[in-house]
């Protein structure tokens, strides 16, 4: 069986993660679970990363340890990871003690072959993004990547020596166009951090305690760069004498899930320090969009923030799952208000969705008392809507293949439509005022019975409850692929799937619970 190892970047515990950020391990669970669907062994892996200055000092704000705080903060993070459905296999912490001793050992190892060494930095640091800039990479004299503040600061630092690797991953990632995606992000990295020249990377801290200690100077706390990144490996096996069996079964990971914010510290500074480790390469780096407000980045600031615990209490699992999938594009980032999620359930869910299942087994208990066989009483209309049925895996695995996943998605509900269609064709109603016609009707709704199962197995990554309330109410198991002519169905009583939604009244709800 071939294995596929997929990550979501680790998330930061400094707070409740909002919809933007759960996006991307609704992201990585889709993709996860089509892979185990397809047939492979997979291990997919997410987490918190727990240390750092930032940390240090919101825990001082709420009276607590760094570790009480990061404990808090990561149970909240999986909770949410858990109210989102996900199926991830392992939820990593970087304060777990074995992660922290092999960060050790990784330090250590980089020290003694020469790659990292001690020096004096003096720069402009951004506690929030907890990164040190030049003045030349300031903008308007603040962060460049989160707009804040700068304040300069000088301290004793060990170094990475990320020059020495620079031409090396350069030439791996020109040799290698799928490493990096999309197009774009690759084309950035190079143009605007390899080609001009990489700067060594600072590695250690003075200026914080809360943190894994360098193993051979305690003064020197090991920085993120090391610290967080390393989880991929340190969690399923890797030591520095080469690994265990776990190891070299899972490495190196088919995909990094990670947003476009931090898409340079995973194909540049993660890379090379796997060089230095001597250790093939991810095979993939993804470099997702973000999800807007208003065509805004969400901020508690600016107070424009969504969480995923309170949209699931409003709308379903499901159908926030749909959105996330759906409406953010491959490429360029999505955005997100209470009337578009209205909207989309209603349009989507409810009228194409759920209005299928729902009128498909309804005509089958009422004409048949629910028992369908294949009468193979067939019309030429037959054979393009089981084509389209047929066609489907092949469309899906394509876009699948790309990440295209909004368009996968697109793909089901294609053939969902065409479901549709082909009811309003060849109305059944019709067919059943004739006695002559029974076996017709029959083989029609044995049709569209197929349709919808194939389309509920492949909605399983996406939409996983309501894929497996298709199924109860179809009373099958069958995983096929494709359309099959000897089935025999059973279905219970039809029970909406998804309801359409008074938008008036719900925004009016919404409105009314925010002002309590």
């Amino acid at each position: 069986m071939e294995k596929f190892y997929i990550t979501t970047a680790i998330a930061y515990a400094s707070g409740k993660p909002h919809i933007g950020n759960t996006y991307e391990i609704v992201l990585a669970d889709a993709i996860a679970r089509y892979k185990r669907l397809k047939g492979f062994d997979v291990y997919f892996q997410t987490g918190t990363d727990e240390h750092g200055e930032k940390i240090e000092g919101k825990a001082l704000e709420n009276g607590q340890t760094p570790q009480e705080f990061v404990d808090n903060i990561s149970r909240e993070i999986k909770r949410i990871w858990d109210v989102m459905n996900t199926s991830y296999d392992k939820f990593v912490r970087t304060t777990d003690e074995h992660h922290k001793k092999i960060v050790q050992h990784i330090f250590q190892k980089l020290y003694d072959q020469g790659d990292i060494y001690l020096d004096q930095y003096e720069g402009w640091y951004c506690t929030p993004c907890e990164s040190f800039w030049t003045d030349n990479q300031l903008v308007d004299g603040k962060c460049p990547d989160c707009g804040r503040e700068v304040k300069k600061r000088s301290e004793e630092s060990y170094f990475f020596r990320m020059s020495k690797y620079q031409d090396r991953l350069i030439e791996y990632i020109e040799n290698h166009p799928e490493f990096i995606q999309p197009e774009a992000r690759k084309n950035e990295m190079i143009n605007n951090f390899l080609k001009p020249g990489l700067q060594d990377l600072c590695v250690s801290r003075t200026s914080f305690d809360w943190g894994i200690r360098v193993p051979f100077n305690d003064k020197h706390i090991v920085y993120v760069w090391i610290d967080a990144l390393s989880n991929y490996i340190t969690n399923i096996g890797y030591d520095t004498d080469g690994g265990d069996d776990t190891f070299k079964k899972w490495w190196p990971a088919d995909l990094h899930l990670v947003g476009k914010d931090i898409i340079r510290f995973h194909t540049i500074y993660w890379p090379i320090l796997l060089m230095a480790l001597d250790l093939p390469l991810p095979k993939q780096v993804f470099g997702h969009p973000w999800l807007l407000m208003n065509n805004d980045k969400m901020s508690k600031s600016k107070g424009n923030i969504m969480y995923a615990d309170d949209l699931v209490s409003l709308f379903g699992v499901d159908a926030i799952r749909y959105y996330l999938l759906h409406e953010i594009p491959f490429q360029s980032d999505g955005t997100i208000s209470y009337e578009l999620i209205i909207e989309r359930i209603n349009s989507d869910l409810a009228n194409i969705l759920g209005n299928l299942v729902n009128r498909t087994i309804s005509m089958a208990k009422k004409y048949f008392d629910g028992e369908i066989e294949n009468k193979k009483i067939l019309e030429d209309m037959d054979s393009s809507y089981i084509e389209m049925i047929n066609s489907l895996e092949e469309r899906v695995e394509k876009r699948m293949f790309k990440l295209e996943i909004g368009s996968a998605l697109d793909e089901i509900f294609d053939t969902l439509r065409a479901s549709n269609k082909y009811i309003d064709d060849t109305m059944p109603w019709s067919l059943a005022k004739e006695e002559t016609k029974r076996d017709r009707l029959e083989t029609v709704l044995y049709n569209l019975l197929e349709g919808i199962q194939v389309c509920a197995v492949f909605l399983k990554p996406f939409l996983p409850a309501t894929s497996d309330e298709i199924f109860r109410q179809l009373q099958t198991n069958n995983l096929s692929f494709c359309f099959i002519n000897d089935h025999k169905y059973c279905v219970l009583d039809p029970t909406p799937i998804f309801m359409r939604i008074d938008s008036s009244k719900k925004l009016a709800e919404i409105a009314a619970n925010k002002e309590e």
